[in-house]
């Protein structure tokens, strides 16, 4: 490296200005000059600027073509040699796997043509045609194909025969510390240097303030948790509290009978639920009143209701599940609310399990972001109106609401969101008001009314990341680039 730098200050000494150091240095690479290059301008001693230059390379087939001829004009040479032509069977025979390739530029230039089985030409008794593939490709080599024109030069680079390159070289020139003699320049004042006061007169380094510094090894969060950051912080810029929701395993009592999902109901089937062997089942809650109440209501109807009317039993409300939705944790919250009713505005981020087959926008397992409001009075126009003004928030402003079934709210709505990517629209989450027959077990006043929706995390997020397969953004074949490298979503920008 230090040759280098002194052969660079000596040619620049002579000449005062190195125009193209590719000139200068033919025989090295621009890697190497640049690093001597930088040596030098760290000093003040030289400046330089970068010179790009596009350059059409030769592919191995191209460098063939140029010793011995293309490949349509050694086709036509076989066929002037044999007087009674060539047979097309033959062609693969002469020139490889090249021979399509070969006959068809040949019959394109119009040098051959086809006589029944045989391939004829009529330059039997005449001088043969130029080789211009050949001539060209020589012209390339030797001073960058400047007579070659430039559908030529496109049809060479189609045919695969020639590449374009870069290369870059520098323009160099004399700086402020130009000299011939590199002096070596300190880093760093050392305890020696200040005893023997040698500092005073040492040379040091300048500083590099656009030097970007070694990037700290780190973690960085998940795409999901960035966008459940911003689902948070909604939430709590609307007054609303975070539910304790890190209970994964639940009984069948809360994660469905609370919520008056009937025992028969497809959702509590071995297909759609995970059903734990070890615990397979837990204990009674310690609210006798409360077991009472869920039985009496489904079984026989009560609270207004005339229930379900089957026999509801004890083991199948006790089984063990993992589960399928948040709501479970809702219902305990405001089982503990009925203890002290009042206006309150809960919600809850976390996992939840289906039995559910895995394609590209399924997983088993999802996150669900949940709110529930209760307050006096509530009606169906407050559940719409709270819903606009949730999803305004998160960049959401076109909202459809279509009537919808779920077991525990009545009336119930699915909500749907106008999404401009995809030019349709598309829904987005689910909503309802809890029913009476879930509440009033409870021990709830009949006044006291709860609003209700749920929609997944995974949507919005990959909606914002620009996913289409839900395997990108969960799982093994996740790029961890892709999770340290993406910014953190605002969801006030638009979602859809």
């Amino acid at each position: 490296m230090s040759d280098l730098q002194h052969r660079i200050l000596q040619v620049l000494d002579a000449q005062d200005v190195i125009q193209d150091t590719k000139v200068q240095f033919p025989e090295l690479d621009s890697q190497t000059v640049q690093a001597a290059l930088n040596s030098l301008l760290a000093r003040s001693m030289i400046k330089y600027t970068n010179i790009e230059t596009d350059y059409w390379l030769l592919t191995d087939e191209a460098k063939d073509i140029v010793q011995n001829g293309s490949h349509e004009f050694r086709l036509l040479q076989e066929v002037t040699t044999n007087l009674e032509g060539l047979k097309i069977a033959d062609v693969g025979t002469v020139l490889g796997k090249n021979g399509k390739l070969g006959q068809a530029k040949a019959f394109k230039n119009g040098w051959i043509f086809k006589d029944g089985d045989r391939i004829l030409t009529k330059f039997k008794d005449r001088p043969l045609p130029n080789d211009e593939t050949a001539q060209n490709l020589k012209d390339i080599k030797e001073n960058q194909g400047a007579g070659v024109d430039k559908k030529e030069l496109q049809d060479l680079k189609k045919r695969k025969l020639i590449t374009m390159s870069k290369i870059v070289s520098y323009k160099v020139e004399k700086a402020a510390e130009f000299s011939l003699e590199i002096v070596q320049l300190n880093a760093d004042i050392t305890s020696d240097m200040i005893q023997s006061g040698s500092w005073k007169t040492a040379k040091f380094k300048p500083y590099n303030f656009n030097s970007e510094g070694v990037f700290p090894q780190s973690g960085a969060l998940h795409p999901l948790n960035k966008v459940r950051e911003e689902f948070r912080q909604i939430f709590f810029s609307m007054g609303f509290t975070e539910m304790p929701s890190n209970q994964y395993v639940e009984s069948g009592f809360w994660n469905f009978d609370t919520l008056f999902v009937p025992q028969q109901h497809p959702a509590r089937d071995l297909q759609d639920t995970f059903y734990l062997k070890d615990p397979a089942t837990a204990k009674r809650p310690e609210d006798k009143e409360y077991w009472e109440n869920i039985q009496r209501v489904h079984q026989d109807g009560a609270f207004g209701s005339i229930g379900y009317r089957y026999p509801w039993k004890e083991d199948e409300s006790l089984k063990m599940v993992l589960r399928t939705h948040t709501t479970a944790i809702s219902a305990a919250m405001l089982k503990k609310l009925a203890e002290d009713p009042k206006p309150t505005r809960l919600f809850s981020i976390d996992r939840v399990f289906r039995n559910e087959a895995v394609d590209a926008t399924h997983l088993a397992e999802f996150h669900q972001v949940e709110g529930v409001l209760a307050d006096y009075n509530l009606t169906l126009g407050d559940l719409i109106g709270f819903m606009q003004s949730f999803f305004d928030k998160m960049g959401v402003h076109d909202l459809r609401f279509k009537p919808a079934y779920n077991p525990y709210t009545e009336p119930s709505l699915e909500i749907f969101a106008y999404h401009k990517g995809l030019g349709k629209w598309v829904e987005i989450g689910n909503s309802g008001m809890f029913r009476p027959e879930m509440l009033e077990p409870m021990g709830l006043p009949k006044n006291l009314r709860v609003l209700g929706w749920g929609l997944s995390l995974e949507r919005p997020t990959m909606i914002k990341y620009k996913l289409s397969n839900i395997r990108d953004l969960l799982g093994h074949k996740v790029s961890l680039d892709f999770i340290e490298s993406n910014p953190a979503a605002r969801l006030d920008e638009d979602l859809v």
